[in-house]
């Protein structure tokens, strides 16, 4: 067998094989049982595809001309300059003076749609930047991110861990097999990633935009009818688990040297999606080849089946009180902190998904291209007070940079 027929063979039945846990394509999880085999046909899937690392663009980017910019004597970071022309420190110590931004989240946040296997295998192994936080094109037809706004400000550094099917998990779950073989983690695997990190970001946003909200995988027939207990569970165990996984991110927050804002951004606006849903699905019915891929998002997200789709609205207003509150409640135990800022934002979820061109034109369950700009011009906006509260950029060109748009975008 030639080695392209060996390595598809591989992929297709690792990618077909049933999921015990949940992603983006099953649902909400217990915590996950590892096993020998898993890693080892994780391990083996990444060595095969090495190669991916090579041709697609990092999750992680840096303002190209930050040098000449913090040269100039009216720059913030020029002592930082100065010390690194006399070589007091060298220019790692010199990136890492720079503002660092770092993103958590799923699917939504990623250049990540739904189609056949294996292009969205690759997708999802694949797909960084070219969305709100971190699209870096120059175009200004392109997405103008958060990362290009702030750019606008200062020059920075900006990492995403976000991963497609990622999951408020519990602190102590791990990933299950497909997770590890599209190389994404949950919320707390993201969080560890940046806990092990020497240089603590200065931003953290955070945005599980949807995964959640499978409120009836696994559910009996019987607690379906009768959901109200059940939806009240996943709440709760939704409010637990961010809340251990977001106080260890506070815990590191509070020894760093250096002030740190955490924004975490309720969940999408699923009232609104789902009418824009609807239309997609009618514009689907006169034309197949609109929104070919829109069945997958039932066939893997039962949810998303009309008899479900009202208690996973309801579902998605739950856990943003749950989440505002959680923030409320760590705030008071902050109060005393004058170098760490908590902030819930529903910037993000007053999104309006009810238009339809803000949603794919494949899969019609992810954001397309003028979803990724809506979005990114919501998340930019949300995030200014703690861009403010960091001290990064002088008030007047924070006010400027509200009225930014994609003709603000510079040329590289």
């Amino acid at each position: 067998m030639s080695r392209p027929i060996f390595v598809a063979a591989i992929v297709v039945f690792l990618i077909t094989l049933p999921a015990d846990g949940a992603d983006e394509t099953t649902g909400s999880p217990p915590p996950l049982p590892q096993t020998v085999g898993e890693n080892i046909t994780a391990d083996l899937v990444n060595l095969i595809f090495l190669f991916d690392r090579a041709v697609s663009k990092p999750p992680r980017a840096t303002t190209r001309n930050y040098m000449e910019r913090i040269s100039k004597p009216s720059s913030p970071l020029y002592r930082d300059y100065l010390a690194y022309r006399q070589h007091e420190i060298d220019q790692v110590e010199l990136l890492n003076r720079l503002p660092h931004v770092a993103m958590l989240g799923d699917s939504l946040t990623q250049h990540f749609y739904a189609s056949a296997l294996p292009g969205a295998f690759w997708r999802a192994r694949t797909a960084w930047r070219e969305n709100w936080f971190l699209d870096t094109d120059p175009d200004r037809e392109s997405v103008f991110s958060v990362y290009e706004r702030l750019e606008r400000i200062t020059p920075l550094v900006a990492a995403e861990y976000n991963g497609a099917g990622a999951l408020v998990a519990p602190s102590r779950s791990e990933e299950d097999l497909r997770k590890k073989l599209v190389r994404a983690r949950n919320f707390p695997g993201q969080s560890q990633q940046v806990l092990r990190r020497t240089r603590f970001p200065d931003l953290i946003i955070i945005w599980i935009g949807h995964n959640n909200l499978d409120w009836v995988h696994d559910l009996s027939p019987e607690q379906c009818a009768q959901p109200e207990k059940p939806l009240q569970e996943i709440a709760a165990r939704f409010r637990k688990n961010y809340t251990e996984t977001l106080q260890a991110l506070i815990d590191r927050a509070k020894t760093e040297n250096h002030k740190v804002a955490i924004v975490v951004f309720g969940l999408a606006n699923i009232d609104a999606y789902l009418k824009a849903r609807r239309q997609a699905e009618s514009l689907h019915n006169q034309n197949p080849k609109l929104y070919p891929h829109i069945e997958n998002g039932e066939r893997t997200f039962e949810s998303l089946k009309p008899p479900y789709r009202q208690n996973m609205a309801r579902l998605a207003s739950m856990l943003n009180g749950e989440l505002q509150a959680m923030v409320g409640e760590l705030n008071r135990r902050l109060q005393d902190s004058a170098t760490v800022r908590l902030q819930y934002s529903d910037g993000l979820t007053k999104v309006d998904l009810s238009r339809v061109e803000l949603i794919h034109p494949v899969d019609a369950w992810h954001p397309s291209e003028e979803g990724h700009k809506a979005l990114a011009e919501a998340g930019f906006t949300a995030i200014l007070p703690s861009v403010e509260f960091l001290g990064i950029g002088k008030k007047a060109e924070l006010q400027r940079s509200m009225g930014l748009n994609n003709n603000n975008k510079v040329p590289r």
